[in-house]
């Protein structure tokens, strides 16, 4: 799972730092909290949670990776999106799909977090630090 995370986290890069490229252009803002999201939630949290199972490939392998990445990229964009929308248009009827996909998120995050505590024990485990004196 690690490479998908990578693989994902940079799509979410290029697509955050255009968004940032095109605001900046036309000197709309009205779009920063999507860029930021799409950058923090995207772009780092996913490519340090790459790494972190790159690290630790015992919790990259789980069933908790799986579906934490699938929650994850289904509800950034669906949030993301329905966000976007609403700044667009000034119709707030898309709340309800940016509630859905921030709990989609979240509960993502969660799973994350249950993987993590149960198969991440010591940093001895990675496997780079092993054969270096720690």
């Amino acid at each position: 799972m690690a490479a998908k995370f990578l693989k994902i986290a940079v799509v979410y890069f290029v697509t955050g730092v255009l968004l940032g490229l095109t605001m900046g252009i036309t000197q709309n803002f009205s779009f920063t909290s999507v860029h930021a999201h799409i950058n923090l939630l995207g772009w780092v949290s996913l490519a340090l949670i790459g790494v972190i199972y790159y690290c630790y490939p015992q919790a990259g392998t789980t069933s908790l990776a799986k579906a934490h990445f699938w929650l994850h990229n289904l509800g950034l964009p669906i949030m993301q999106g329905a966000l976007f929308i609403m700044l667009l248009t000034g119709n707030h009827s898309m709340a309800g799909v940016t509630i859905a996909g921030s709990l989609m998120l979240v509960i993502g995050v969660i799973l994350f977090l249950i993987n993590i505590f149960k198969n991440v024990s010591d940093v001895k485990d990675v496997p780079f630090i092993k054969n270096n004196a720690m």
